[in-house]
């Protein structure tokens, strides 16, 4: 197995087709919810019942996204479409599509350094990773 390591700087993440300026940072949890089955008679599980998976995430941005908060702060929340494009030099390592995204929450807090850092939190019905 190689190691790949990936540039943030080099990297990117987009919304719509749209570039996210000023990002930080993109984290995701990928978990799918799944319960034992037990056996009758023994104290182990003979399997695993699988159910949704469920896709959760959170963008850190310096400053602020005026797009990001206009769909956070929608009457009807609609969703949006996110890419993240990972890179090593110029070469894409792998491409991570996450599908129909709603905007849970978003956090604001001024750093040391003086400089905004929002957080917003997401979820997505599917994510892919070609």
């Amino acid at each position: 197995m190689s190691l790949m390591i990936v540039s943030a700087a080099k990297s990117s993440v987009t919304i719509d087709g749209e570039e996210v300026q000023g990002i930080q940072s993109i984290d995701f949890k990928v978990k799918r919810r799944q319960a034992d089955v037990e056996s009758v008679g023994w104290g182990e599980r003979i399997g695993v019942e699988s159910g949704q998976v469920i896709v959760t995430g959170k963008l850190k941005i310096s400053s602020l996204n005026k797009k990001l908060d206009d769909l956070l702060y929608m009457p009807v929340p609609e969703p949006f479409n996110m890419v993240a494009t990972l890179m090593k030099g110029e070469e894409q390592i792998k491409k991570i599509t996450f599908d129909e995204c709603y905007l849970d929450d978003k956090s604001f807090e001024m750093t040391a350094n003086g400089v905004g850092l929002t957080t917003y939190n997401f979820t997505s019905t599917r994510v892919r990773e070609e």
